[in-house]
């Protein structure tokens, strides 16, 4: 038996799966986990936080039980939303970082509450169908019996043993072996299923006020951490409404801040005030003004947005079409610029997506932040704490300079999809900043060029990277990059695979009340499954 090689040198298209009840998510077994729910009986909140719960363990290096998460859930008669996001520690002051000049993204600074727990429960408690319990078990069995580890998850963990290998507890629960796993090897981890299990049998309360919460605060303790039993205690998840923004006709809803959904929003209703009828869906032309409209919505967003007890604007205020249409104005067609932030007027990363036969469509996402997160993993349990800490800012006077019991700015964000008051799609892109650059390419191709669902999420995509230059795939057809770079851009090919891209899922429900269409990212080891 030869020794396979893992390069994929020839094109690979997945297809849209027809169903009236669908799972969608990054990782085929998490996906099949849920579906496992719908066909006993559960509705579309039970298939989501079945398959969340299996993706802290088949997806370790996305998120984990020291996730955050946040949801936008069609009830089957209104769009609800739930944040989940933790706040920072009592104990994590301004002063525990003087002399520094950025926050930190690895270790016990960069940990927040974290938060998957009360949305698993809280969501469950409003909607769910079947028991609780019976939500954990296709996880329980993958951590205590072990699973095969899907290629793009080994090769992540892989990619991380570099920056995370000194962090507390971190080795010694993921690299026991002294390596991470490869594709296909079987991996077990027993202390996370006795963790899962606890969860279970409490409804999460040995999470936030038992057992693990004192065992967090032990690990914080004896690292010199700022976590306590007292900061777990206090957190709450909190339904919120959703915004959104209109586009020729069809409306984009995010989670509002202290999520960057927000600047998906705003990138598209500047879009909006250009004509893209005529236009190549893959050419220079659009590609250049979705890029300035996403750069003026960045200055926007990082300039604004934050906690919202903390920000300096509303969101409505930002969405505002008189506000965006001016921020448009400044956009050169032929000419890449740089751009600072506007002045509002004053006034008042794993993702998946469920839907089922009765109408009930969630869109939910949950993550780590960075790989493994901060990379701090609490002992005997499984539990790899997030860094979502790491999203505050040190500038004094900026909203989101850290202080306790704020909650930092965030990165993922659930998206959904509606016409005329009525559900369309549940959708999301994780990736970190790729989010809301990836949410308004998938939206723009789907409702300016009618490109389905599968094939919007299969198109190359550019990114903004943080120094400002463009990353785009390497599919991406060399007439754009050389338009982008003839315009003034600094354009960066990249290699496949690439995780820099992000990764897409969507359910689509037909008008007609047929079937649902589920398209699942070809960029990650994922699927949409259905029946």
């Amino acid at each position: 038996m030869p020794s396979f090689s893992y390069d994929f040198p020839y094109s690979s298209k997945k297809l849209p799966v027809f169903a009236g009840n669908v799972v969608a998510t990054s990782q085929h077994l998490a996906a099949t986990a849920g579906l496992r729910m719908l066909a006993k009986g559960g509705n579309a909140v039970d298939a989501a936080i079945a398959t969340a719960i299996t993706l802290t363990i088949t997806e370790p290096t996305m998120n984990g039980i020291g996730s955050d998460a946040f949801c936008i859930l069609w009830d089957g008669q209104k769009l609800v939303g739930m944040n989940a996001s933790g706040r920072a520690p009592a104990l994590m002051t301004p002063d525990r970082f003087k002399g520094r000049d950025e926050m930190p993204d690895v270790g016990w600074d960069s940990v927040s509450v974290p938060g998957c727990v009360s949305l698993w429960t809280g969501l469950h408690a409003k909607y769910g169908k079947l028991p609780f319990a019976d939500l954990f078990e296709p996880a329980i069995r993958y951590a205590h019996d072990g699973y095969r580890v899907s290629y793009m998850v080994a090769r992540q963990w892989d990619r991380q043993i570099a920056r995370l290998k000194d962090q507390p507890g971190w080795a010694p629960a993921f690299l026991p072996n002294g390596r991470a796993p490869k594709p296909g090897e079987l991996w077990k981890f027993p202390d996370q299923a006795r963790t899962l299990k606890l969860i279970a049998e409490t409804r999460g309360e040995a999470y936030y006020r038992g057992e693990l919460a004192e065992r967090m605060e032990k690990w914080a303790v004896e690292c010199g951490g700022t976590l306590r039993a007292s900061d777990l205690a206090a957190h709450k998840a909190d339904w919120v409404e959703p915004i959104g923004l209109t586009y020729h006709g069809t409306t984009l809803h995010e989670i509002p801040p202290n999520g960057q959904g927000i600047a998906a929003c705003m990138a598209l209703g500047i879009l909006e005030n250009f004509d893209l009828a005529g236009h190549d869906a893959d050419g220079p032309d659009v590609a250049h003004l979705r890029i300035e409209a996403m750069k003026l919505a960045h200055a926007d967003l990082f300039k604004y947005v934050s906690d919202p007890a903390h920000m300096t604007v509303t969101p409505a205020q930002l969405l505002d079409k008189g506000y965006l249409k001016s921020r448009a104005k400044l956009i050169d067609p032929r000419k890449a610029q740089q751009f600072g932030p506007g002045v509002p007027k004053l006034s008042g990363t794993i993702y998946l997506s469920a839907a089922d036969e009765n109408g009930m469509m969630v869109s939910l996402i949950q993550s780590n932040y960075s790989g493994f997160g901060s990379g701090v993993v609490v002992p005997g349990t499984g539990i790899a704490l997030q860094n979502r800490a790491s999203g505050f800012v040190l500038e004094k006077g900026h909203p989101n300079m850290v202080g306790p019991g704020k909650r930092p700015f965030h990165t993922i964000i659930p998206a959904f999809i509606t016409k005329d008051g009525k559900p369309v799609a549940a959708f999301g892109l994780m990736g970190g900043g790729m989010q809301p650059q990836g949410h308004m390419q998938v939206f723009s191709r789907i409702v300016d060029f009618g490109q389905n669902p599968q094939a919007a999420i299969d198109a190359p995509r550019w990114r903004i990277h943080e120094d400002g230059n463009v990353w785009t795939e390497e599919h991406m057809p060399d007439a754009t990059l050389q338009g982008l770079e003839a315009r003034g851009h600094k354009v960066t090919r990249t290699q496949w695979p690439s995780n820099d891209f992000g990764s897409s899922q969507m359910i689509w429900r037909f008008p007609d009340g047929g079937p649902y269409l589920g398209a699942s990212e070809s960029r990650r080891d994922g699927a949409a499954v259905g029946f």
